[in-house]
Parts: C-alpha cells; structure tokens; sequence
C-alpha cells in the first residue's frame, strides 16, 4: 500500500530572501512548513553565510527543478583582503593571515580580469560534492583532504562595485557550478595577500531576480493559507524559456497520461520543449 504524504497538495514556486545564518535546507523546511507543502525541494544551495535568491519549488514544481540548477547566477560579494580561511569565508578558521600591499582601484580590476570567460576551477573542501559517497565538506571537518579535479566554469562578466584597501566589493554573472568562495580566494592570490568572502548574496538566477523576493517573516505574517498561496508562481514558470509544441487534444491527453503518440511533425529546434494543448 502506497504510504500517504502527509500536508497539503501545493504546486507553485516561490522566490525566497534566504537570510544569513541559516542552511538552505533549514529554510527550505521552514518554507514547506509556512505552507504545509507535502513535497518541496529548493534550486541551489546557498551557503549559511549567503542570502538573497533561493527559488523553492513547491508540489509539482519540484519535477522541474533541473531547470535552475543548470541556470547562470548573479552574485554580489564582499572580499576580504589579507586573510585567508580553511572555507573560503568569514564563517571559517583563519589560517594565514598576509599583509596586504599598496592597492589601488586598478590593480584590483586588472586582477579580476585574469577570470574573465572560460577558466578551470579546482571546487573547495567545502563543499557538497561528494567522494565516494560522502560529502566534501564532511571530510574537511575531520581534517582530510581530497585532491579534487578542475571543472570548467564561466565567468561572463566580474565587476568591482565598491573598493577599499583592504577589502571590495564584486558583481558577478556565472555559469553553473561556479563558487564564488573560490573564485575570491583566486583573486586574492593573484593580488599576492589571499582573501575571503566576508558576505555574499545571490541577486539572480535563471530567469527570476531579486524582484518578488519574500523574507521568511513577511511569509510568516501573512493572514492564512489562501493568501500564501497566493503568492506562488506557477510552476511551468520554470519552463517559460523552452520552445512550445501545441499538440491536439488526444495527443496531449496521452502525454499527460505517460503514454506514448506518433507526431506528425518535425523534430522541435531544442531537445527539451514544453506541450500544449491546442491546434498544430
């Protein structure tokens, strides 16, 4: 017998303030429970010290998920200059502390240039990939370490946004699997004293920015369950961007029924399209 999920049927997506201070998965938690959601499921995990953008899927939604882990992000960052931590961030021990040298506002975006476009990045320790079965991040806290192989990222655009002697501030528009952690710490290097990440905040991803954005209070202070589902975004909003194949009533009823149907059409121009019901 089939074990019944316990909660509400709710389908939508919601665009979460992550705060400071808390795991993605704790807030994804809380989200389910403001909502008393039977399933929901979040797009990329946001380290404890990040906020700002964590879409959470919601019932349905969570089948499309996949969507947004493979999207571009938008991060802003705040790097400390002269310190570096076993994290790659101020929630992490110091290991070495560096002078730092005469900077200026030049020398500092002469340095970021250097991770323009296509480069290879080696991810942290910490972090949730896993080696043999186990996550990174667990093993760093028992003190191993794990060589770890280069990925592929892009960076398509780093700008300085604020700039000080010891620390600036960074805007960056990157692939997925990018670390933002790791692409300061490379930075700090290049400019001869290590750096961190003293705060970070995801502004976008995907399609969806900081606009429509709602703090786990403001959620909580809503009146009841009616008006929080009011606020959910659809969730074929995840699949907006993917081209429309309008397909015939039986044809639609099969799909939507995990059957299969002949179509009597060329191929769609992406591998992946979303159907419809309606004339072709």
């Amino acid at each position: 017998m089939a074990r019944r999920r316990r909660g509400l049927p709710v389908n939508g997506v919601l665009l979460l303030d992550k705060p400071a201070g808390v795991s993605s998965n704790h807030a994804l938690q809380r989200v389910r429970r403001l909502f008393q959601a039977q399933k929901a499921g979040h797009t990329g995990t946001l380290d404890p010290l990040a906020t700002g953008l964590l879409p959470i899927c919601l019932g349905e939604a969570t089948k499309f998920s996949s969507q947004l882990l493979e999207a571009d992000k938008v991060y802003r960052a705040r790097v400390a200059l002269g310190v570096i931590t076993d994290t790659g961030d101020a929630d992490g021990e110091v290991v070495e502390r560096r002078d730092v040298p005469a900077l200026d506002q030049a020398s500092v975006e002469e340095a970021i240039a250097r991770f323009h476009g296509e480069i290879d990045q080696v991810p942290p320790m910490y972090s949730a990939l896993k080696h043999q079965g186990r996550k990174l991040y667990e093993l760093a806290r028992e003190g191993q370490h794990v060589e770890r192989a280069a990925r592929r990222i892009t960076v398509y655009d780093a700008r300085l946004t604020a700039f000080a002697q010891d620390a600036f501030e960074l805007e960056v528009r990157c692939s997925k699997g990018t670390y933002i952690r790791t692409l300061a710490e490379d930075i700090g290097l290049a400019l001869g004293c290590g750096a961190h990440i003293s705060a970070l905040r995801r502004l976008a991803t995907g399609p969806f920015d900081a606009a429509g954005m709602w703090t786990l209070e403001a959620l909580d202070g809503l009146a009841d369950q009616a008006a929080r589902e009011a606020e959910l975004m659809a969730p074929d909003v995840l699949v907006d961007h993917l081209p429309a194949l309008a397909l015939d009533e039986d044809a639609y009823q099969r799909l939507i029924h995990g059957q299969t149907f002949l179509l009597d059409v060329a191929p769609p121009p992406h591998p992946q399209c979303r159907a419809a019901p309606g004339p072709r």
